[in-house]
């Protein structure tokens, strides 16, 4: 493509006729005319003209900003306008660059390193400061090595503008290149002593940066921040002043007991609110430890709260939290006014309420807190609600419900938080349900109570956020069906013909659920109805239902004897049994075609188990059919085999196990499966699949919010006679009257709408007064129940990396810096390598260190001495150090003649000064 003409130049257009000529493309244009746009940008690029080329490369890089196209191909023009005298071609070129220019990818960068240093060194103020801002935003390894001298001189320039781009580009050259830190660290300490206010602000930011990493390392700059915390007016440079103390205050005691005073005296004097929290949250993070401080800084968080401006009441929820870290009694003390924002109109500001409101619950008061924070939850919008249902399961479910005494209670809880409008936590309770019936044993009944009221209620099918409930529901059910009052109810309401709205998953759930309790109504009847011979002897009383008791009306579990023979008979008759084998042989017969595999197997087995048994009991009933004693000899035993498998407890499983479990020899793991996408890669798996979390029968009633909350309330008003009218249509499909177990037809609707409305403030004011006020705890009428836990802990391992590489180069070039050889001494006692990987060069470097061992002890005490005096400013340490390093040279060659007098006390001496190293330098000022 050749370049521009002479009339193109001249008509070239500008980058404001560009704007014009976009904002006025037709909609659905933009694309050719920025297409077009860019042919013309490069035709013109490639002038020699600096004008023309400028002007090009200010429309590319417009466009690029704008519309994120790649203008990598224009790097090279970049670089060459730079080179340009006219500073507005230089502030193009430099600006396209930073924006443009990949410090990792691009290859012609390291053209910029002779025009960066020849900018650098340039008299013009303008000049200097668009190379420093393209250094920074560009900065590689290669440009901060070769760029570092120009920026050491830069450091002490006499432009106060040059000065601060200077410092603030440093942070970028120290990340890039950790050499540098030598070169420059020293001149940046002394910029903490300029009185130029903007000076002082570039470096304290610097070091409020550095810090972040590793904090020990600045340690021994201690004394000039303090001197900037007490003689420092601006509110802004102290805010970073005190962020660096809150970091340095952990690692040094002596520190915070300095520090604490002006502190406070910040918070008594300043009225600036910045500022005043800032001074509140480095007393609460890292001076907890003084008590009237912390006093202090809590009247000011209460003084934030009572404030009207929504961002200080935020913050002083958030200082109060930290509060609650270690001082509960804190958070009490202000529950008036965290109750009331829970009622405010920002939902952060109700947030971090209820975190708090949480943060006080415990085993005294934890039920009255959840009570009331329901009653709120069902008048507060769907967002917030579901964020109180999650603050609630969070904290009552913590360290193995720690905070629960009663489960009775929490288990009715959960059923009744399952029905609260607009609840999205039916994971989250699904997951407990099942938790606790594993873990308490005495929860059960109750738990079974629940899942029964969950089960037979019509109106929860069509919600898809109760799926998770219900299916919890559905395994409690089958899964302790000793302890149901009626098993034939359990089973009618699992086959209900709204179950047909649950997802595969879930109706799998459900049919096993119904083929454990079909397994239990046999091997029951087989029990108590059968003849001893065709009862295996091995079966006794205990081992059918623990502790069941049959009363005159139901199946009642109680804590009482193991039922008799007799009583059982009188109402698991054959007629009964028949009866319910038929309905669930009625109802899972056309599951046996599903395409669902899940569901297909699992009503494949109750269909299995039905053609077994049902031949035993119709020649129970009908004594002209054959000889069935063959079949019943065998059909007892296989029913006690199936009921056995099911009938075994299950424990909970800790998420350490699978860390157990030895790889076998031979099996490869991956990290991944990328594999699998070449080998099945043209295969498309069905949407409707039981292996599949999708659910795209529910897709409308999920995105369409609105209309299930319409539907919600048909259901709710109707579910009541849903069954009864389904019941006349459809007797086919239910027991019969006369054989089924009398039960009542009034299903309870999924929320009851006459529910008593509690006024608001009425739940704040109990919340204030009852709920919030730590005492005494209550006698409680029974012993908490025993919770089963591991003694390995249930933890899960989470493999962190704290140390960064470059970070911990910085600061070991800071320590070298600032402590000398014994930094470099303490480190490298810190961390030795090992001898495998450096061989025979451990014994010539162990040599070596013999040799100047001495030298470097007499060195420490030096540099000791100069940083154990007083603070004195840093000519004087300069000056101590130079003449530490003189005296170095001089022991060396004095310890050189006598090393063989000395070679007895070097291990001895080394010894020593590892451990004196190994303590942080900190000035006598915090004595």
């Amino acid at each position: 493509m050749t370049g521009p003409s002479l009339m193109d130049s001249l008509f070239q257009r500008s980058i404001d006729d560009l704007i014009k000529a976009l904002r006025l493309t037709p909609p659905g244009t933009e694309t050719a005319f920025v297409a077009k746009a860019i042919d013309e940008i490069r035709r013109e690029i490639k002038s020699t003209d600096p004008h023309t080329k400028a002007a090009a490369l200010q429309k590319l890089t417009y466009l690029h900003s704008l519309h994120g196209l790649d203008m990598s191909w224009a790097a090279f023009h970049s670089v060459e306008l730079s080179s340009s005298s006219a500073h507005s071609h230089k502030r193009t070129a430099y600006l396209s660059a930073a924006l443009a220019f990949n410090p990792a990818t691009t290859d012609v960068i390291l053209l910029l390193t002779h025009q960066l240093r020849k900018d650098l060194s340039s008299p013009n103020v303008h000049d200097v400061s668009l190379a420093l801002s393209t250094l920074s935003s560009i900065c590689n390894t290669d440009l901060a090595r070769d760029l570092t001298p120009e920026l050491f001189t830069l450091l002490s320039s006499s432009k106060v503008t040059v000065r601060k781009k200077a410092i603030a580009t440093v942070l970028r050259v120290f990340e890039c290149y950790p050499d540098a830190v030598r070169v420059c660290f020293k001149r940046v300490v002394e910029n903490l002593e300029n009185s130029d206010l903007g000076i002082l602000s570039a470096v304290v930011g610097l070091f409020c940066e550095l810090t972040e990493n590793e904090p020990r390392s600045y340690l021994p700059l201690a004394p000039e921040f303090y001197k900037i915390l007490v003689d420092c007016k601006n509110n802004w440079v102290l805010i970073k002043v005190l962020k660096i103390f809150a970091k340095l205050a952990p690692l040094e005691p002596r520190l915070g007991k300095r520090v604490v005073e002006p502190i406070c005296e910040i918070m008594k004097t300043m009225g600036a609110k910045s500022l005043v929290f800032e001074c509140v949250r480095t007393i609460l993070t890292s001076l907890s430890e003084h008590d009237s401080a912390v006093k202090l800084a809590v009247s000011k968080v209460r003084e934030f709260l009572s404030e009207d401006d929504p961002n200080l009441k935020y913050l002083g929820l958030q200082a109060l939290a930290l509060v609650a870290q270690n001082d509960i009694l804190a958070v009490v003390e202000n529950k008036d006014l965290v109750v009331k924002a829970l009622s405010d109109s920002d939902l952060n500001i109700r947030l971090e309420a209820l975190r708090l409101v949480m943060c006080m619950v415990s085993e005294d008061n934890v039920m009255e807190i959840c009570r009331i924070l329901i009653s709120h939850a069902l008048k507060s919008d769907p967002e917030f609600c579901n964020e109180i249902l999650g603050f609630i399961l969070l904290t009552c479910g913590r360290n193995y419900y720690e905070v629960v005494f009663d489960f009775d209670w929490y288990v009715l809880f959960l059923g009744e938080m399952a029905r609260v409008p607009h609840c999205q936590k039916g994971d989250e309770i699904a997951t407990q349900l099942i938790d606790i019936g594993m873990r308490v044993k005495d929860a059960r009944y109750q738990l079974v109570n629940v899942a029964r009221e969950l089960v037979i209620d019509p109106a929860l099918l069509g919600n898809p956020f109760m799926h998770a409930v219900l299916s919890a529901a559905a395994w409690v059910s089958g899964e302790y069906i000793k302890l149901s009052r009626n098993p034939f109810e359990i089973m009618e309401a699992l086959l209900q013909p709204r179950t047909s709205l649950l997802s595969p998953s879930v109706r799998a759930i459900y049919i096993h659920s119904a083929f454990k309790v079909l397994m239990f109504c046999v091997y029951s009847y087989l029990k108590l109805n059968g003849e001893e011979s065709s009862i295996p002897s091995t079966l006794t009383d205990s081992e059918l239902v623990s502790d069941v008791e049959v009363d005159d009306h139901n199946m009642i579990v109680t804590n009482g004897q193991a039922p008799s023979a007799s009583s059982v008979t009188q109402h698991l008759t054959q007629e009964s049994l028949l009866a319910l084998v038929n309905l669930v042989e009625i109802n899972l017969g056309p599951l046996a075609g599903s395409n669902e595999v899940e569901v297909l197997e699992r009503s494949t087995n109750v269909l299995g188990l039905i053609k077994l048994i049902k031949p035993m009991l119709l020649g129970s009933l009908n004594d002209g059919e054959g000889d069935q004693t063959k079949g019943e000899l065998k059909t007892p035993e296989t029913v006690k085999l199936i009921f056995d498998s099911c009938s075994e407890d299950l424990g909970p499983v800790s998420v350490n196990a699978q860390e157990k479990v030895p790889i076998p020899n031979g099996l490869v793991l991956k990290e991944n499966l990328d594999d699998l996408e070449e080998i099945c890669g043209d295969m498309k798996l069905p949407l409707l699949t039981s292996f599949s979390l999708v659910k795209p029968q529910f897709a409308e009633a999920s995105n369409s919010v609105e209309c299930q909350g319409k539907e919600e309330s048909e259901l709710s008003t109707e579910s009541t006679s849903l069954l009864a009218e389904h019941r006349k249509r459809h007797g086919l499909y239910y027991l019969s009257p006369g054989n089924r177990v009398t039960t009542s037809n009034d299903y309870p609707p999924a929320h009851d709408p006459n529910d008593k409305a509690i006024d608001e403030d009425e739940d704040l004011a109990k919340l204030t007064e009852k709920s919030l006020v730590t005492g005494k705890k209550p006698s409680q009428s029974k012993p908490r129940p025993m919770v089963v836990k591991f003694d390995d802990g249930e933890v899960t391992t989470v493999a962190t990396n704290r140390t960064e590489a470059k970070a911990g180069l910085i600061s070991g070039a800071v320590n070298e810096v600032l402590l000398g050889d014994e930094a470099t001494t303490s480190s490298s006692s810190r961390r030795k390598p090992p001898k495998s990987r450096r061989g025979a060069e451990d014994s010539n470097v162990s040599i070596t260190e013999s040799k100047s061992d001495a030298s470097k002890i007499d060195q420490s005490e030096h540099s000791k001495a100069g940083l154990g005096g007083k603070h004195n400013g840093h000519g004087k340490e300069r000056r101590r150090r130079t003449s530490g390093k003189d005296k170095e040279h001089d022991c060396k060659d004095k310890h050189k003649s006598d090393s063989v007098a000395h070679g007895k006390h070097r291990s001895r001496h080394r010894a020593d000064k590892a451990v004196e190293a190994q303590a942080p330098v900190i000035p006598d000022f915090l004595l």
